[in-house]
């Protein structure tokens, strides 16, 4: 059973700047893509960062020079670096990641269960 459980939210005042982080675990054959997901209150959820197996990255535009996604393959871990945070960047953020069980399986979904970010002063 695949299992991401994400921490280091929490409340941050304008400005300052939060490390999420993603750990993985259960039977993984290849983890292809990371990401992370924001929702904010009356808003659908939207992706913020992607990360690649091969290590492309693409960004939201509105977080692209502050935010930054990474991996650290020995720990099965994947983190989102956000500096300059302002309250629009106030949601639940979700780690997702899409994995296969096998050589021939399909690309499978996962995602954790969120961590608030509360930005105010």
């Amino acid at each position: 059973q695949v299992q991401l459980v994400e921490s280091g939210g929490g409340l941050v005042q304008p400005g300052g700047s939060l490390r999420l982080s993603c750990a993985t675990t259960g039977s993984i054959f290849s983890m292809d893509v990371f990401a992370w997901y924001r929702q904010a209150l009356g808003k659908e959820r939207e992706q913020v960062a992607i990360l690649t197996k091969g290590g492309t990255t693409s960004y939201l535009p509105s977080v692209k020079g502050r935010f930054t996604i990474s991996r650290d393959n020995a720990k099965n871990t994947v983190y989102l670096q956000m500096n300059s945070l302002n309250p629009d960047d106030t949601a639940v953020y979700y780690c997702y990641l899409g994995a296969r069980s096998s050589s021939q399986s399909s690309l499978q979904d996962y995602f954790g269960r969120g961590t608030q970010v509360t930005v105010s002063s």
